[in-house]
């Protein structure tokens, strides 16, 4: 788990059922690929969000930003690309790429919390936080 990486890029291919009545990705499952990309960014490294979970240490989405450049339409083939930006003691930081051929179709970024069944907010688990490279440490 030392070596997690920094980035994980995937690929997927858009359903039907995630399309609008306009035949465009609708907006809202651009942030289920975003978590798609962050889990399987962590299970890349050997982790896996429900043995997390059965820790009672959750994730949770304390902020999400994203831009829409272009739409991504039925049976598109996309490549997600999820990074950690930031980890500090109780927070991590994504960043994301969505494209087609090459196109920046969408970017985000996201700002996770680390907390607690209670919802109070605690320190990433040390053998999470060491597997981040970039800057750990501060708030």
């Amino acid at each position: 788990m030392n070596n997690m990486p920094d980035r994980h890029e995937m690929q997927l291919r858009v359903r039907y059922a995630e399309c609008d009545p306009m035949g465009c990705v609708h907006h809202s499952r651009y942030l289920e690929y975003f978590e798609l990309g962050r889990t399987e960014l962590l299970r890349h490294a050997g982790v896996r969000y429900r043995d997390l979970e059965e820790r009672g240490v959750l994730f949770v989405v304390a902020s999400l930003q994203c831009r829409f450049r272009r739409p991504a339409r039925y049976d598109d083939l996309l490549t997600l690309t999820a990074e950690v930006a930031r980890v500090t003691r109780a927070r991590i930081d994504h960043r994301y790429e969505l494209l087609r051929d090459g196109q920046l179709l969408c970017e985000a970024s996201s700002t996770l919390a680390c907390v607690d069944r209670a919802g109070r907010v605690i320190p990433i688990p040390e053998d999470v936080l060491t597997a981040h490279h970039p800057g750990v440490g501060g708030d």
